[in-house]
């Protein structure tokens, strides 16, 4: 089907294609992205897919055309280094976004649609053992309750709301089975008539799982699931299949060895994807749309870009090779494309 990709990357801005991946354009000039400058996160409005959020290092932008024009989100949010940003399923009305390095890592939440942005979350001390400034790299909105609201810093621990970001409960500790400070993604799947509501929080090292809401987690070493791959970086449900997830594991940052596996049932178990190419650094984001569920894209922490027409068992690499890809998106809608102007003098 036609659709519109776009690559979010920390050095030359958003790249994006309208015609599966032939050619590519950068952002354009004049626009609150710099062509140049560095895009962490990408959010597809699930009701208005030309509605696309993007954080960025000057805040969080909105464009209302797939990607071609962007405005920039105000309130306390603006000139922030943006590192995640997630719409409420339930209410698209509501954004979360979550800030980090070299900003202080911070929780903001929008109720009109990303326009504007106030704290929900006070700042985080500023600095941590692993990555010297946290950052907050991951936010899950319950895709039935809007009012459950997750996130996570990579170091900060994981936090969950039961009403919109009023309150929070921090759920690891070193008396917790959440042990690690170190939180790369978050993922919830709704309960089915065979299936609980489970919930997923990724650290550094190690996939932990709940079926009970939150109360009781289970987690083994991701290097003694996962061919001896410690480094796990994010989990990604896959649309429109009550059971299925992609994950993404690597052997490091940036990692010269990774694998995307692909589990079934919920988590329980898990079979390696077929690479037909091999990646050249950790696969670090995956981008999907209920438009087509057989639909992925995957990015690399060094720019290859994989997609998967499949629903995830295969991947390809596409031939345009980016810096380094911080996050992936894809939407139903076609924008017009024009070519930077050439200077040949």
């Amino acid at each position: 089907m036609e659709h519109t990709i776009i690559v979010a990357t920390a050095g030359q801005g958003m790249l994006r294609s309208n015609d599966n991946g032939k050619s590519w354009h950068r952002l354009g000039i004049g626009e609150p992205i710099e062509f140049d400058g560095i895009v962490r996160s990408l959010a597809v409005d699930p009701t208005r897919p030309k509605r696309i959020y993007a954080g960025a290092d000057c805040g969080v932008c909105i464009s209302e055309d797939a990607g071609v024009h962007w405005r920039r989100a105000s309130g306390e949010l603006e000139g922030r280094t943006v590192w995640s940003v997630a719409v409420d399923p339930t209410n698209p009305s509501v954004v979360y976004a979550g800030t980090g390095a070299p900003s202080r890592a911070a929780l903001f939440k929008s109720t009109d649609a990303g326009e504007t942005f106030s704290r929900v979350v006070p700042d985080f001390p500023e600095f941590c053992a692993g990555v010297n400034r946290p950052r907050l790299l991951t936010i899950c909105v319950d895709p039935d309750d809007g009012r459950q609201v997750w996130f996570g810093l990579e170091e900060g621990g994981v936090w969950r709301s039961g009403d919109t970001g009023a309150s929070w409960e921090r759920l690891d500790g070193e008396d917790r089975t959440i042990r690690h400070s170190d939180i790369h993604s978050i993922a919830v799947m709704p309960a089915t008539p065979s299936a609980p509501k489970t919930i997923f929080v990724l650290t550094v090292n190690t996939v932990y799982r709940s079926t009970d809401d939150g109360k009781t987690w289970s987690g083994k070493p991701s290097k003694e699931r996962f061919d001896g791959m410690y480094y796990t970086r994010t989990i990604q449900p896959i649309p429109a299949d009550d059971n299925g997830l992609l994950l993404a594991i690597g052997d490091g940052t940036p990692g010269i060895k990774t694998r995307i596996y692909r589990s079934s049932d919920r988590g329980v178990n898990w079979e390696p994807a077929t690479l037909n190419q091999i990646p050249n650094s950790t696969v670090w984001a995956f981008g999907v749309h209920t438009a087509n569920p057989s639909l992925i894209y995957a990015g690399t922490k060094y720019g290859h870009l994989f997609a998967s027409q499949d629903a995830g068992r295969s991947w390809d690499k596409e031939w345009r090779d980016f810096s380094e890809i911080t996050a992936v998106a894809w939407t139903p809608e076609i924008a017009p494309l024009k070519a930077h102007a050439k200077s040949d003098k």
